[in-house]
């Protein structure tokens, strides 16, 4: 029987060593499922924030743009003997402008997240009330009626910095979305 016992002790201490080697395989590759997992959700929160980051970017940046325009404007507007056609190719550029705008916003929206679509918004409805007074100042220098140019210059002026507070704003929330890590 002692051999038999040893041979049985034999097969014991191989069977442990098969299970324990089968045990190691599968916790590491237990480990090297949960690391890849990890690495890919990392991987896709940094490819978000920077899909994000060039959304706010751009964004801001046809703001910029839209911006300088919208004064050319209004300072054009702002003089006393006002210049229509200059006016004009300069409220062209401004509408140019303003469309690229429109279509950054979009993508701010799909980007998200929705408080920063909010806050967005808020920019959008700055933007409009002021160029809705610029209008109003361009359809009055075109009728040589010069009655409101004190009170719409006085309005500009407040509406602009209105849209001032709004494009903060966006910078700061935008700044703390892709801040986040989740």
């Amino acid at each position: 029987m002692n051999s038999k016992n040893g041979r049985l002790e034999s097969m014991d201490s191989g069977l442990a060593a098969l299970l324990g080697a089968a045990v190691g395989s599968a916790t590491t590759l237990g480990a090297a499922i949960i690391n890849g997992r990890a690495q890919a959700r990392s991987q896709h929160a940094q490819w978000s924030r920077q899909h994000r980051r060039d959304a706010y970017a751009g964004y801001l940046s046809a703001l910029h743009s839209r911006d300088i325009a919208m004064d050319a404007v209004l300072d054009a507007l702002r003089s006393e003997q006002p210049d229509l056609p200059d006016i004009d190719e300069k409220i062209g550029r401004f509408i140019t402008l303003a469309r690229e705008v429109h279509r950054a916003c979009e993508i701010v929206i799909l980007e998200g997240p929705a408080p920063l679509a909010a806050v967005a918004e808020r920019v959008t409805v700055a933007s409009s009330d002021l160029s809705h007074v610029m209008r109003r100042m361009a359809e009055n220098a075109h009728a040589r009626n010069t009655a409101h140019m004190a009170e719409d210059i006085a309005l500009a002026a407040e509406r602009e910095r209105t849209l001032y507070e709004a494009v903060k704003d966006f910078r700061v929330t935008a700044r703390n979305t892709i801040g986040k890590t989740n």
